[in-house]
């Protein structure tokens, strides 16, 4: 996939068309400090503005493989053109979780582009290995990496909201200590 290729066509067309998102998954855990390959774009938007992501991908070719009320996927007629996975804020969790987003630069300082904060990385991933267990040991993973990496600079109170909404609060406990003594 030819990311830069991807990233300025989304980014002109988010800015033409008054999109607000935020870059997840891979593009996000690299912007936070842990490099990790990806083979794809994961993007956070309003719920409202896919119809217009969804016209201006399909006007240059993309083919909609999946869309629910939660998210579409899409993938480019050519190979440098890639996936594009999006997910749709339309619940209180995920719209606050764009408002918190930050500004970061990604593909060596090429792209200025908002990205969630790493509490909101770790939200969604326990989300996403809560609903799929394969996917339980990349992102308990992931997370750990995370959690060390900003131990110092997180909001507990949210990260101990989001463990919650699973009941994977007693996880979170451990790998807080695991952490404090590493």
């Amino acid at each position: 996939m030819n990311f830069e290729k991807v990233f300025a066509f989304l980014l002109e067309n988010f800015e033409k068309h008054n999109i607000r998102y935020a870059l997840m998954g891979g593009f996000a855990l690299h912007a936070a400090g842990y490099t990790r390959a990806t083979q794809d774009i994961d993007v956070l938007i309003l719920k409202e503005d896919m119809p217009k992501i969804k016209k201006f991908l399909l006007s240059i070719g993309y083919e909609l493989m999946h869309e629910s009320e939660d998210i579409s996927n899409f993938r480019g007629p050519l190979k440098d053109l890639g996936q594009i996975d999006f997910l749709h804020a339309h619940r209180q969790y995920t719209k606050n979780m764009l408002k918190r987003a930050k500004e970061c630069a990604i593909l060596n300082d090429k792209f200025t582009v908002k990205v969630l904060v790493p509490e909101d990385i770790i939200g969604l991933k326990v989300q996403a290995s809560s609903n799929d267990t394969n996917r339980h040991t990349q992102d308990l993973a992931d997370i750990e990496k995370l959690l060390t990496l900003h131990k110092d600079q997180l909001n507990i109170k949210l990260l101990k909201e989001y463990f919650a909404l699973f009941g994977r609060e007693k996880e979170l406990e451990e790998i807080l200590k695991r952490i404090k003594h590493a």
